[in-house]
């Protein structure tokens, strides 16, 4: 090992001393900036996991649109279905809707199933809490779990849907009534947005609703596991006509997903100024260190040492206190994302608080997903800061004259 590295080591930690002041403070801070990091990256991914896969639960991997909408749409979920790492494919016809229970408005959308295709493409069932998917018929339909709380409506009730085709109706002096339609389940996805504005039914009453005849708004797509979804998108789009467009699931949500990786962004960044002010204190320590010990770095010039090494001898000390403090804080941060729930049950039990979680987030738990690449760049980030905060007193260090140096009280 170079002298100057055994050097650092040595004022880092001295011997005969358990654990030097100086050293355990900078090293502190940096793990409490790391594991801050892991933590809060983890269970922002965690919910980004838990969203995706709620999306492809529902609409599948792939979507498939048309503007004016799709009128044979048979052939061409036969066609989709013959592209190689295609699994099913189902229409489907969706708008907005008008249902009334008990005089309360809702205004969702109704999202029309075929349900000879439907369960081989979603996994909708699962998501059923009350009644059943295989009760749904032509004069049914499932309200989402928010969204019935709403307006008051039960498995059994029987609610009016108002078609939007009423409007244009009463223009042309017809009469258009609304339909009669009997709850027979209740459906909680665990997204906010969509238990409370969206209402499942048949494709057949979707289509005589919007006066859509054969035709339907699209189509989506599962994949076999492990058919990457932009590639299977390509093939798809390879064999329909020009009119329309098989989209990933990542390109259909591209703007909700563009917010959630800003939002994402942008909290790294913040909290990466936890780190950046604990490089400070490095900084500040490793300067009072300088002056303390000025005499010695004299000597050490007059003995032979280059400016370069006695510079990369505080430039190392910021380096093994980064590597300190990022382990300790990668072991702190996984510590406590394996026992967050029961940090989370504990608060919400102590503040009396115990559905707020589930009613505002939609999760019983707080979900984690850690990605290899963001601990990684966390890795490297804090390592590359912590020596960073090493160069003022380097730098400092290595200017100083040997006859200056030997000469300070």
């Amino acid at each position: 090992m170079p002298w100057y590295l055994h050097l650092a080591l040595r004022q880092l930690f001295p011997t005969g001393r358990r654990f030097p002041f100086f050293t355990l403070i900078s090293t502190l801070g940096v793990a409490l900036g790391v594991a801050l990091l892991v933590i809060v990256m983890s269970v922002m991914g965690g919910f980004a996991h838990e969203i995706r896969h709620m999306i492809v639960d529902t609409e599948g991997e792939v979507q498939i649109v048309a503007r004016g909408g799709i009128g044979d749409y048979p052939a061409v979920v036969r066609k989709v279905e013959s592209v190689p790492g295609v699994a099913a494919a189902t229409p489907y016809a969706r708008d907005e809707v008008m249902i009334r229970f008990n005089d309360k408005p809702a205004y969702p959308l109704l999202r029309g199933l075929d349900l000879d295709s439907v369960e081989r493409v979603t996994r909708l069932g699962r998501y059923v809490r009350a009644g059943s998917l295989d009760d749904l018929d032509d004069d049914s339909i499932i309200l989402s779990g928010q969204l019935a709380a709403s307006i008051g409506a039960r498995v059994g009730d029987t609610v009016e849907v108002y078609s939007p085709l009423i409007i244009s109706k009463l223009a042309a002096d017809e009469v258009f009534l609304p339909r009669q339609v009997r709850v027979v389940g209740i459906l909680e996805i665990g997204h906010q947005q969509l238990d409370s504005s969206t209402v499942y039914g048949t494709l057949r009453l979707a289509q005589d609703l919007y006066g859509l005849g054969s035709t339907v708004h699209g189509i989506d797509v599962r994949l076999n596991p492990g058919v990457n979804e932009d590639d299977a998108a390509a093939r798809i789009n390879a064999v329909l006509p020009e009119d329309i467009r098989a989209l990933s699931w990542e390109d259909s949500f591209s703007d909700f997903l563009w917010v959630l990786n800003l939002e994402r962004g942008m909290i790294f960044f913040l909290l990466l100024f936890i780190v950046i002010v604990a490089a400070f204190s490095v900084t500040s320590s490793l300067l009072i260190s300088v002056v303390r010990k000025t005499r010695e770095i004299g000597l050490l010039s007059a003995l032979g040492a280059r400016p370069i090494h006695v510079a990369a001898c505080f430039c190392a000390q910021g380096l093994f206190i980064g590597v300190l403090g990022t382990a300790a804080g990668l072991v702190l941060g996984f510590t406590a994302l394996a026992v967050r729930n029961d940090i989370v049950l504990w608060i919400m039990k102590v503040t009396q608080r115990q559905e707020v979680l589930r009613r505002f987030y939609q999760f019983s738990e707080l979900p984690s997903h850690t990605s290899g690449a963001t601990v990684g760049l966390i890795v490297v980030l804090t390592i590359a800061i912590s020596t960073l905060a090493g160069l003022l007193p380097a730098w400092k260090a290595a200017r100083l004259k040997p006859v200056e140096a030997l000469r300070s009280e």
